[in-house]
């Protein structure tokens, strides 16, 4: 059963007609082309008209779509091969994150990201990409195995958040995540960060800090979801719209207030409409993104990685 946000009910409503007027073409063997080539143009333009003027909320909601690509798929799409790593070495494998070397067009890459799941099953097994502890350990030890030998780390983001179990903060969620703002800040091979659905709070950045940080245009990155934010501001979850205009976590919003380094377009309608043409565009993105940095000297990469971070935030006031 295809989903269908509110927002998209004229969408849902005109292809209705589209098929309706397809079937009384067949049935009575009418000629209705021109019917039909006026109702598709009718829609082509209502998408370009609802799809260019998304709330924040309303991209949230495509963000978070069951069909949207997940790393896993990613990586199938995009990678020549994909040899997928496991565990943190302590406690065990996070199923939350996944990572491991993969080559895109023979350039080998320290692939990490979060993975979600399509069903019921599949979404408990991956804990529905909340990690744990380990799974930034692990994300961690495959970093630094990355610079070992020299290769690039590319991460996906997509999570509504760490785990905040009581079992995940007895490992140490929150040092976890520390360690890795840490590690990455000065790791020495270039590093891509890609918020590819959902990127929230310390979830998101505990693979987040890198030389170039991208969104696609349909996802969001922010310290607290709407909901949690319509919550603790309202007292309530009603007011998720308003929050999600509040907090600014579109993807043209992060870029304007230079917390990103780019945003990367989507298909018409979302990243679910053709996860082909998505992965393209992503690969393509990541290949010229790879070939500047490359060609960077990596002390200098680390240096400008941390000063874009310590300077997010800073105000200066003039008397």
């Amino acid at each position: 059963m295809k989903i269908t946000f509110d927002f998209e009910k004229p969408l849902a409503d005109l292809m209705s007609q589209i098929e309706k007027v397809k079937q009384v073409e067949d049935k009575n063997k009418l000629d209705m082309s021109a019917t039909v080539a006026e109702l598709e143009s009718k829609l082509e333009s209502t998408k370009k008209e609802i799809y260019g003027n998304l709330t924040g909320w309303q991209k949230v909601q495509i963000s978070r779509h069951p069909e949207r690509p997940y790393t896993l798929q990613y990586l199938e799409l995009m990678c020549d091969d994909f040899i997928e790593l496991h565990g943190d070495r302590t406690v065990g494998d996070d199923k939350a994150i996944i990572g491991g070397f993969g080559t895109l067009n023979g350039e080998t890459v320290m692939f990490i990201g979060h993975q979600k799941g399509r069903n019921t099953k599949d979404r408990q097994y991956r804990n529905f990409g909340m990690a744990n502890p380990e799974g930034y350990r692990k994300a961690l030890r495959l970093m630094r195995l990355a610079e070992k030998f020299g290769k690039p780390v590319v991460t996906l983001i997509d999570t509504p958040g760490a785990f905040p179990g009581l079992e995940a903060e007895e490992r140490g969620q929150g040092e976890a995540i520390a360690r890795n703002l840490l590690e990455m800040a000065v790791l020495k091979v270039p590093i891509i960060c890609v918020v590819i659905g959902e990127g929230a709070s310390g979830g998101a950045l505990g693979i987040g800090i890198g030389d170039k940080v991208m969104m696609l245009d349909n996802s969001w990155y922010s310290v607290i979801s709407p909901e949690n934010c319509s919550t603790i501001l309202f007292k309530t979850w009603e007011q998720k719209e308003r929050a999600a205009e509040m907090l600014k976590l579109t993807s043209t919003e992060m870029y304007k207030n230079k917390l990103i380094d780019g945003v990367i377009k989507e298909p018409l309608g979302g990243a679910h409409q053709d996860p082909v043409a998505m992965a393209s565009i992503l690969k393509k993105q990541l290949l010229k993104d790879l070939k500047v940095l490359k060609e960077r000297d990596v002390n200098e990469l680390v240096t400008e990685r941390i000063d874009k971070f310590c300077s997010m935030g800073v105000v200066l006031e003039s008397e």
